[in-house]
C-alpha cells in the first residue's frame, strides 16, 4: 500500500531530530561502503577455512553486486512508492539479516547465497539514507547536511580495509559481516523513532519489477559464464547465450514500458551515453585492480590481512581529502581534462603494481602504485559525476546518478569475474604464490589498457557542460567501487519533505 502524504515541517540541521537523523543515514550508509570494501581483504582466509575455489571467491564477490547493481534503481522507485523510511528500514533490516547468514555460513554456496541475499539489502538501503536527507531538512540546510553525510560516509569507506584486517587477523572473518547486526541494532530503532516518513512524487502507478528482475538476470547468468568459461562446457556457452538474450530482453521490455526503471529517452543525451561508457571502463578496472591486488599483498607479497587492509588506505583517503576540490577544479576548467588525464594517471598506477611481488617493500613498491592510483581516482571521479547530472535536465539528475552508479558496479562486477580469466588464473591460483604472481603480472597491463580506453574516449567524446547543469550534492567522497549517488527527485517532491 502505497503512503499517503501530507506536509510537515522541515528538519533544521542544528536540530536534535537532524542529528538523529544524520546518525542514522550515515550508519546505514555506512554498513553498506564498509561492507564493498573489507571483504575482498576477507578473501584469501575465507579460502582456507571453507577449501573454496577461486571462482568461489569470485562468486562471493560478485553474488552481492549482482543483486546491488541490478536492483538498486528500483529500491530508490520502492522508496517514492512505499515510503523512504519504510524501504530504508526494511533495507537495514534485510541486510543485517542477511549478513548475520553470512556470518555463519557452514559452506561456500550457503555464503555466495546469503552474498546475493545481502545486495537486495544494499540495493533498498543505498539509494534510502540519501533520499531520507533529501526528503527531511530544509533546503537550507540540506547542502551541509549531505556534505556531513558523504564526509562521514567516505570516513567509513577509509578505515573499512582497516577494520576487516583487524576483523579478519583477530576474531576471524566471520566477523566481518557479524560487524554489522550491531549496527543495524542501532540504526533501525532510531529510524522509526526519529526519522519522518516521506515520499516522493511516483506514489502512484506501477514500478518496474520486471525490468529489475531482467537486468540483474543478465548480469547474473553473464557473470556465471566468465566465471566457469575456464571449464569449458556446453553449459557456459547455453549461459553465455542466455545472459545475453535477457539483456535484450531488458532493453525491449525497457522501451515498451510506460513507466520503465531506466528509461531510454535519458541516452538521447550523446554526453550522457559517453560518460557512462567512459564509466564502464574506468571502474572495471578498479574492481579488477582491488580484488586482485587484496589477494596479491597477501599471497604473494606475505602480509597479513590487517596490514593488507591498511596497505590501500592511501586511494581512500586522497579521495576523501581531495575530491571536493577536484570537482571544483573542473568546474573551471571543464570535465574533458580531468576525465582524460585521470584514467592514464590510473593506469600507472596499475603498471607500477608490477613492482609489487614477494617480500615487496611498502614504503618503495606499493605505496607510490597507490599514491599514484589515488591521484588519478581523485581527478575523475567528482568531474565523471558532475558531467553525468549535467548531461540531462535537473528533473533526471537522481535517476542518471543512479544509472551512472549501477553502471559502475556492473563493470566491476564483470571485471572479477573475466579479469583472472583472461590472465590464465587457474582454479586454486591463490594457494600458490609463484602462480597468483604470475597471473597478477598479466592482468594489470590489461586493466591498464582499459583505462587508457577510457581516457581516449574521455578525450573524444567529452564536451564542457551547460552552464546551468546541475552540480553534485556529494562534494566530498571515499568510495572506490562506485561514484557518488546523488538523491532522486520526483516531480511530486517538495522541498521541504513530506512526512505521514
Amino acid at each position: 500500500m502505497a503512503v499517503v502524504a501530507r506536509p510537515a515541517p522541515a528538519v533544521r540541521f542544528g536540530s536534535p531530530q537532524g542529528k538523529w537523523i544524520l546518525l542514522t543515514t550515515v550508519l546505514g550508509s555506512s554498513m553498506v561502503l564498509v561492507d564493498s570494501t573489507v571483504v575482498n581483504v576477507a578473501l584469501p582466509h575465507i579460502g582456507r577455512d571453507l577449501d573454496a575455489s577461486l571462482a568461489a571467491l569470485q562468486w562471493t564477490v560478485n553474488a552481492y553486486l549482482v543483486t546491488l547493481a541490478g536492483l538498486l534503481l528500483l529500491g530508490g522507485v520502492l522508496g517514492d512508492h512505499f515510503g523512504r523510511r519504510r524501504i530504508f528500514v526494511l533495507g537495514v533490516v534485510w541486510f543485517a539479516t542477511a549478513s548475520l547468514l553470512c556470518g555463519f555460513a557452514p559452506s561456500t554456496g550457503v555464503l555466495i547465497a546469503a552474498r546475493a541475499l545481502q545486495g537486495i539489502g544494499g540495493a533498498l538501503l543505498t539509494p534510502g539514507s540519501l533520499a531520507l536527507i533529501q526528503a527531511s531538512f530544509h533546503p537550507d540546510d540540506r547542502a551541509r547536511a549531505v556534505g556531513l553525510w558523504s564526509g562521514f560516509g567516505g570516513i567509513g569507506a577509509a578505515v573499512g580495509p582497516f577494520l576487516g584486517g583487524w576483523l579478519v587477523d583477530g576474531p576471524g572473518w566471520r566477523w566481518v559481516f557479524l560487524l554489522n547486526v550491531p549496527l543495524a541494532l542501532v540504526c533501525a530503532p532510531i529510524a522509526l523513532r526519529h526519522v519522518p516518513e516521506s515520499a516522493g512524487g511516483r506514489a502512484r502507478g506501477r514500478f518496474d519489477v520486471l525490468g529489475a528482475a531482467l537486468g540483474a538476470l543478465s548480469l547474473a547468468l553473464v557473470t556465471y559464464a566468465l566465471i566457469e568459461a575456464r571449464g569449458g562446457s556446453p553449459a557456459v556457452v547455453v549461459t553465455a547465450v542466455a545472459g545475453v538474450a535477457a539483456g535484450v530482453a531488458f532493453v525491449y521490455v525497457e522501451k515498451h514500458r510506460s513507466n520503465p526503471m531506466m528509461p531510454p529517452a535519458v541516452f538521447a543525451s550523446r554526453q550522457f551515453t559517453a560518460v557512462n561508457l567512459v564509466t564502464l571502463c574506468v571502474y572495471a578496472a578498479f574492481g579488477g585492480f582491488f580484488f586482485l591486488t587484496a589477494l596479491q599483498l597477501q599471497v604473494v607479497a606475505g602480509y597479513s590481512a590487517l596490514k593488507a587492509g591498511t596497505a590501500l588506505l592511501p586511494t581512500t583517503a586522497l579521495m576523501l581529502l581531495f575530491s571536493a576540490r577536484s570537482g571544483a577544479l573542473a568546474e573551471r576548467i571543464g570535465p574533458r581534462i580531468p576525465l582524460t588525464v585521470g584514467p592514464l594517471l590510473c593506469a600507472a598506477g596499475l603498471l607500477l603494481m608490477l613492482r609489487v611481488g614477494k617480500g615487496a617493500s611498502y614504503a618503495v613498491d606499493v605505496l607510490p602504485a597507490l599514491l599514484v592510483m589515488g591521484a588519478g581516482m581523485v581527478t575523475l571521479v567528482a568531474p565523471l559525476t558532475a558531467t553525468v547530472l549535467a548531461s540531462v535536465d535537473t528533473a533526471q539528475a537522481g535517476l542518471a546518478s543512479g544509472i551512472n552508479n549501477a553502471a559502475a558496479r556492473a563493470a566491476g562486477l564483470v571485471a572479477v569475474a573475466a579479469l583472472p580469466l583472461l590472465a590464465g588464473m587457474g582454479p586454486e591460483a591463490y594457494r600458490s604464490a609463484d602462480a597468483f604472481d604470475a597471473a597478477f603480472r598479466r592482468a594489470m597491463p590489461m586493466g591498464a589498457g582499459v583505462l587508457v580506453a577510457g581516457a581516449v574516449l574521455a578525450f573524444a567524446t567529452v564536451r564542457r557542460p551547460v552552464p546551468d547543469g546541475r552540480r553534485p550534492e556529494c562534494r566530498t567522497h571515499g568510495c572506490v567501487t562506485a561514484p557518488p549517488l546523488e538523491p532522486r527527485r520526483g516531480p511530486g517532491t517538495p522541498d521541504a519533505g513530506q512526512a505521514e
